[in-house]
């Protein structure tokens, strides 16, 4: 039978089309590079969402920002109580009621959100993976400031000093919490401990790397990395230096509500945005020597009539990276302008701190040996800055009136 060209014609046009579609696959799939190796040969923050379970939801959940040019990170603590609009549900919940490890899109998403970033990978690890994963790493060495004595069906005993904890004790060590204790200290208790993780991981490495052991070592985790991406992530992961790094919660304001506790963030979310971009940019930063890495110090002084507002205060300055060392009150309460005096000797320091909350009202201290006078004052507070709290701080911003 004798084709028709018609029919001929539209045969060889189907064929040229699956020629130019195989062509076009081949292009995409030869021109894709890993993530890792795309971040790394860019001007990239690598984000990665880290999640400890028990019983399938999230007990801490950490975000690690590594940006490969500096070999410098920070972590954000996402806690499980933080109260949120869920757009899903379309209601104020708990961020963990979405999660779900099998459709971890939707936790992720809200995390993104809530800090103003993309987030590349996410790496999750049960109970029982965590316990294996420790073992693997021969222990995780942790600082427990006084023991720990919990007597029941499964005693939980911690001795004080620095210890090192194999997988089974540092599950327990994770999942305890005593009777009226405060939700702060249980999150830096497991703050505490995913820095030391990391930090083992880096001790680790030359073991960890060995193919045979990484496969074991991945096999604990629920990730979305690829064989090839985990081994190169992994790896920029053990150079960063976890003593130097600083890990920040996110911060807010408890309240009930619908019969739940929440923590609702401060400033509607805004704060923590800002906090997250000034993080990035300390540790994008390209700076010689340990000045990008130097904590400064803070005394916040009221100088308003409004209980409480030098508390508020330093709850902020901490979240921006200052170390609070002291909060008071001034002899006179009745200081219309906010005021930083600068005693860190350190150029654009102050300029720096005051952009947070928008104050220009700026003086140095001279030195002691420049300014004896000074003395006593300077050995009593040791702070590199003193805000005095005036009647233009709104509880964010110097407002200038």
């Amino acid at each position: 039978m004798k084709r028709s060209p018609i029919d001929a014609s539209g045969f060889f046009l189907a064929a040229i089309l699956i020629l130019l579609a195989g062509g076009v696959i081949f292009i995409v799939f030869s021109l894709r590079t890993d993530p890792i190796e795309e971040a790394l040969s860019g001007d990239r923050v690598i984000n990665t969402l880290f999640v400890l379970e028990k019983d399938a939801k999230p007990l801490s959940s950490f975000v690690l920002m590594y940006y490969p040019a500096t070999r410098r990170a920070a972590i954000f603590d996402i806690p499980r109580d933080l109260g949120l609009i869920i757009r899903r549900i379309n209601r104020v919940d708990r961020i963990d009621a979405l999660y779900n490890r099998q459709r971890i899109g939707d936790f992720e998403n809200e995390v993104e959100d809530l800090l103003g970033i993309e987030i590349n990978f996410f790496m999750i690890l049960g109970e029982n993976g965590l316990r294996k994963a420790v073992d693997l790493l021969e222990g995780v060495e942790l600082f427990i400031p006084s023991p720990v004595e919990i007597y029941g069906d499964s005693p939980i005993l911690f001795p004080a000093g620095l210890v090192r904890l194999d997988g089974d004790k540092a599950a327990g060590y994770l999942v305890y919490e005593l009777p009226d204790e405060d939700r702060e200290v249980v999150s830096f208790r497991r703050q505490r401990f995913f820095l030391g993780f990391i930090k083992r991981l880096g001790e680790m490495w030359d073991h960890i790397s060995n193919p045979q052991v990484d496969n074991l070592f991945q096999s604990f985790f629920l990730t979305n990395i690829n064989r090839r991406t985990w081994e190169r992530l992994l790896g920029e992961f053990a150079s960063i230096d976890m003593d130097r790094t600083k890990i920040q919660s996110v911060g807010g304001t408890i309240r009930e509500i619908s019969g739940q506790t929440l923590l609702l963030p401060s400033w509607d979310g805004n704060l923590i945005k800002q906090i997250v971009g000034q993080t990035l940019g300390s540790i994008t930063r390209q700076t010689e020597g340990a000045l990008s890495d130097q904590v400064f110090t803070v005394e916040v002084l009221n100088g308003t009539n409004i209980n409480g507002l030098a508390a508020r205060t330093a709850e902020l300055l901490r979240g921006f990276g200052y170390d609070v060392i002291s909060i008071g009150t001034m002899d006179n309460n009745n200081y219309e302008v906010s005021e930083i005096i600068d005693r860190s000797l350190v150029m654009d320091a102050a300029q720096d701190f005051g952009e947070i909350i928008r104050c220009r009202n700026i003086r140095s201290e001279t030195p002691l040996e420049e300014n004896p006078a000074l003395e006593f004052r300077n050995f009593e507070y040791r702070a590199d800055f003193t805000l005095i709290i005036g009647r233009d701080f709104d509880g964010r911003y110097v407002t200038g009136r």
